[in-house]
């Protein structure tokens, strides 16, 4: 008897089983094709991607190499179209590269790309100080050092990551502006900092020797 029932039960478990593919078949089935599909559009978004980047790599290198052969202004252009489509890695090196090229035939303008690229919040903090820092070393003979100071001045902070070329920029514009007090703040910042490199170290400290000596009270 109770081999019967279970029959009987299968086969009305085969019934719902079957008013349910009915029903819901069509549901079922859609949603496997969505399922195949995202999965296939994901590796072609992938598969594409990977292209750009290798088409922007081989561009980068074309331009780098435009560079070395002392074609300023041909691989000024061409790090400027390729910062025009390349990915965004990609597309940030082609714009500090198009300015370091511009920079040879006019530092002025290198170094408004710089501020570009300076302002542009959406490529992170790091390449930001970089340009900012860039921007300066232009400017460093003909700037003043209020101007030097409000572009460098944050980058001069505690564990920045460009803190000590910062300093070391900051200490020698305000010296060629005979701001000894100014220049005297930035050697002392360098001096204790036990990560400034060695180089830049010895650097300040021949740039503390031609500062004159502070008055005693």
């Amino acid at each position: 008897m109770s081999e019967l029932f279970d029959e009987v039960n299968e086969e009305v478990r085969r019934e719902q089983f079957k008013k349910l593919w009915d029903k819901y078949s069509i549901y079922f089935i859609a949603l496997m094709v969505l399922i195949v599909a995202g999965a296939g559009g994901w590796q072609g978004y992938r598969y594409l991607e990977a292209q750009k980047a290798a088409a922007a790599g081989a561009a980068f290198e074309k331009a780098a190499e435009l560079s070395e052969q002392g074609k300023h202004e041909d691989a000024e252009k061409a790090f400027t179209e390729l910062a025009a489509k390349a990915p965004s890695g990609y597309r940030t090196l082609a714009r500090l590269r198009a300015a370091a090229e511009a920079a040879s035939r006019d530092p002025k303008a290198a170094a408004k790309m710089y501020d570009d690229i300076a302002a542009d919040r959406s490529i992170g903090g790091e390449w930001q100080d970089l340009a900012k820092i860039r921007a300066a070393g232009l400017l460093l003979d003909s700037a003043g050092y209020a101007d030097i100071q409000q572009r460098l001045e944050a980058s001069a902070a505690p564990k920045s990551t460009f803190r000590h070329t910062a300093r070391e920029m900051l200490a020698l514009s305000a010296w060629r502006n005979n701001d000894m007090t100014a220049a005297r703040k930035w050697l002392e910042a360098i001096d204790g900092d036990g990560e400034t490199p060695p180089g830049l170290r010895s650097r300040a400290e021949a740039l503390q020797a031609l500062l004159p000596p502070v008055a005693k009270s």
